[in-house]
């Protein structure tokens, strides 16, 4: 480009006098102004609205940061000299300045949900899968952050880049805080306001320092179990509403005898009777039973008293989240034990409600003391011991067979071995297994040779 082109494009380039933002957006975080091929006078107006936070940027690094009010950007001044000497139009000189807005405003009505359910320990229910969804609110706290965490360059940035990453935060921790706060299942929906203040709490750190954003408010919805557990605590309900079973039964009768009753044909006179028969001998038997076993009969709550008791439900065996070689599942202890017998050298990982982290089943008493010990490894077989070896042959660990070729090879040379549990050095011919590997004679020829010559 020649330099009048140059003078030409500068000459048409535009003055700014006024630098703002009017946002008409409910979703815009950050918008970068654009500057590119603008002049900013010496006595331009910087307007950053509440809820804004103005950014420069220059030579690639962040200059200032403008909180809201209006400036005179006087290049004379500090900190902004350097930027404005990085956009200013001079011949060939390149652009290398930005202007961003940010948008610190709280944004509303953001909507989070467990993609997957996830596991807790219930002390009345044992282990049940629960999924969780809400809503929550945030808003950028530290602009210099968030610019140089999440946005990079993208000169428009919504919630929707972000969204994502903060939701996954949250259902980690909600996960987190449902398990580690132990409260029942049906007591869940009397604290979801607490639960919502501690999840909020223990990430604001975490966000204030990796995006430069922090919750504002982070609301459970609901907590909810899968569709076969919720139609089990129904059938539950309905029996707490019905009561006493016989008491139930001998009114359905009664109100089945008085329907009969009123029924003048025969039918309804042999229904009556039938079931007059049947309530009579229902009703002995009851008090023939609270008679032999001392109990006492009432017309509104059925037998009373009386009879053995029976025993309460066997305590249910505890459990463990299994993380190993063959995948990861709930297990029982005897299940547990089962797989690291099977596979001794993997890495078994255990976890329950309560722990900080994951276990070894080293480290769990109720597993470690059932794992039996590995089976004691067999001898080795003949001929394979080894002995440290001193001698003509020179020194290290020999086997019997070298040690015997040694000797062989200088029977009068000091041939010294020696082995865990020997109290010294020994001469290699006092050793048993070398003495006989020495006394052995050479192996038979093979058969079948070759015919002698012949004469």
């Amino acid at each position: 480009m020649g330099i009048w082109d140059t003078l030409t494009q500068h000459a048409k380039s535009q003055f700014l006098e006024v630098i703002e933002w009017l946002d008409d957006s409910n979703d815009t975080i950050v918008y970068r102004f654009p500057v590119f091929n603008q002049k900013i006078t010496d006595n331009s107006k910087l307007v950053v609205r509440e809820g804004q936070a103005c950014v420069f940027i220059s030579e690639g690094k962040l200059s200032d940061v403008f909180g809201p009010g209006t400036y005179t950007l006087d290049t004379r001044n500090t900190p902004i000299l350097s930027f404005f000497e990085s956009i200013a139009y001079k011949l060939n000189y390149p652009y290398k300045g930005d202007i961003y807005f940010v948008n610190t405003k709280v944004f509303r009505e953001n909507r989070w949900g467990t993609a997957n359910p996830f596991m807790m320990r219930d002390a009345e229910f044992g282990p049940v899968r629960v999924r969780a969804f809400g809503i929550y609110s945030f808003r950028v706290t530290d602009p210099a952050v968030f610019l140089k965490q999440v946005v990079g360059t993208d000169g428009l940035f919504t919630t929707d880049e972000i969204n994502g990453q903060l939701k996954r935060q949250l259902v980690s921790g909600l996960a987190s805080a449902v398990g580690g706060a132990r409260i029942p299942v049906l007591d869940l929906a009397a604290n979801y306001m607490d639960l919502g203040d501690k999840i909020a709490d223990q990430l604001n750190g975490r966000f204030e320092e990796s995006y430069g954003v922090t919750l504002q408010d982070f609301t459970i919805e609901n907590i909810s179990l899968p569709p076969e557990v919720e139609k089990a605590l129904d059938t539950r309900s309905k029996m707490g509403v019905l009561g006493n079973l016989d008491a139930y039964t001998q009114l359905k009768a009664a109100d089945a005898i008085e329907h009969a009753a009123k029924n003048p044909g025969i039918g309804g006179a042999g229904i009556g009777m039938g079931v007059g028969f049947g309530m009579g001998n229902q009703m002995g038997n009851m008090m023939g039973n609270a008679m032999q076993g001392g109990g006492q009969f009432n017309p509104n709550t059925g037998m009373q008293g009386g009879g053995a008791a029976m025993p309460p439900p066997p305590p249910q065996a505890q459990t463990f989240h299994y993380s190993g070689p063959s995948g990861q599942a709930q297990l029982s202890a005897a299940e547990v034990v089962q797989k690291i017998v099977a596979d001794r050298d993997g890495n078994h990982q255990l976890w329950a409600a309560g722990w900080s982290g994951w276990k070894s089943w080293k480290d769990v008493p109720e597993i470690a003391g059932q794992v039996p010990p590995p089976a004691a490894a067999p001898p080795p077989p003949p001929g394979s011991e080894t002995f440290h070896y001193h001698g003509p042959a020179g020194e290290g660990e020999k086997s019997v067979a070298e040690i015997a070729a040694a000797v062989k090879a200088d029977p009068d040379g000091a041939h010294n071995v020696w082995k865990q549990g020997f109290d010294g050095w020994k001469s290699a011919k006092d050793v048993p297994a070398i003495a006989a590997a020495l006394s052995a004679g050479p192996p038979p020829p093979p058969s079948g040779g070759p015919p002698p010559p012949p004469a």
